[in-house]
């Protein structure tokens, strides 16, 4: 295992003195990414569209929060609607204000999950989807970019999808397309930040994360060998936060970049909680 990867395991507290952003982050893969960091000595800044938890899913920003405080760092919580150029153009000044310095980790995890033939999907819905998968994170990224280059040193994470790629139907096609264009950024990015120190990359996983609101929306359709492990799905975006400068300008699959890089993957019981 790459020693800069292995470093920390919860104890060692390889993030610490580091500052992290991490969006969509009530619930599912954002908030056990933003439990993750802190766990490993980051100061986290989380984001969502709403501070309280939804009447139909569990988790929500304070409950996040509390978590993140619970290993002895600091978590700010900023309420913002992703899909508002004029909100979200806030969010890497906020965070950076209230964790008291610039971000190091930004890991782009919110997305809209929207589903429809594509003959059908209204302009609003295509709108959402663009600007919550795509728009939002390059905008996110551009506001934190700065900073990281002058530091000569910084992670950028996006969640993407499979579906960038292809899917089992076409009601999945606008939603695939929001994320292939995040992944075209995602290399653009890297390509041009070559050198500087700065990593970019993009992660999806191997097979559905059942996540609180994927659990909602696929119910028990899918079979045991569709699922992937919500520990998984951390534990390669967490290596991405930590990577070396070599690890850039990748699409990685969550499994695939285990393999690669010889991590374990914790059970749930080793998890911070």
């Amino acid at each position: 295992m790459n020693d800069r990867l292995a470093r920390g395991r919860f104890e060692g507290r390889r993030f610490g003195g580091r500052r992290a952003l991490v969006t969509g982050a009530s619930r599912g893969i954002g908030a056990a990414t933003a439990v993750r960091l802190a766990a490993d000595g980051a100061d986290v800044a989380i984001v969502a569209r709403t501070r309280a938890a939804h009447d139909h899913l569990a988790g929500s920003l304070d409950e996040t929060a509390a978590r993140i405080e619970a290993h002895g760092v600091r978590a700010a919580v900023i309420v913002a609607d992703l899909a508002d150029e004029r909100d979200r153009a806030r969010i890497v000044s906020d965070a950076a204000a209230r964790l008291a310095g610039p971000i190091d980790v930004l890991v782009n995890n919110a997305a809209a999950a929207m589903y429809a033939p594509v003959a059908e999907m209204s302009l609003k819905r295509r709108r959402i989807l663009l600007e919550l998968n795509t728009l939002a994170p390059l905008d996110i990224a551009q506001g934190a970019l700065p900073a990281m280059i002058e530091r000569g040193e910084g992670w950028i994470v996006n969640l993407t999808s499979a579906a960038a790629r292809s899917g089992p139907s076409s009601t999945m096609a606008l939603y695939g397309a929001s994320k292939a264009a995040l992944n075209r950024i995602t290399i653009g990015l890297a390509q041009e930040l070559a050198g500087s120190g700065v990593r970019v990359n993009a992660i999806e996983p191997r097979a559905a994360v059942l996540t609180e609101g994927a659990a909602a929306l696929l119910g028990d359709s899918l079979r045991a060998d569709q699922i992937e492990s919500l520990e998984a799905m951390v534990e390669a975006t967490v290596a991405l936060c930590d990577c070396p400068p070599a690890l850039t300008g990748r699409l990685c699959v969550s499994l695939d970049l285990i393999a690669e890089l010889g991590l374990t993957v914790p059970d749930p019981d080793e998890l911070p909680s």
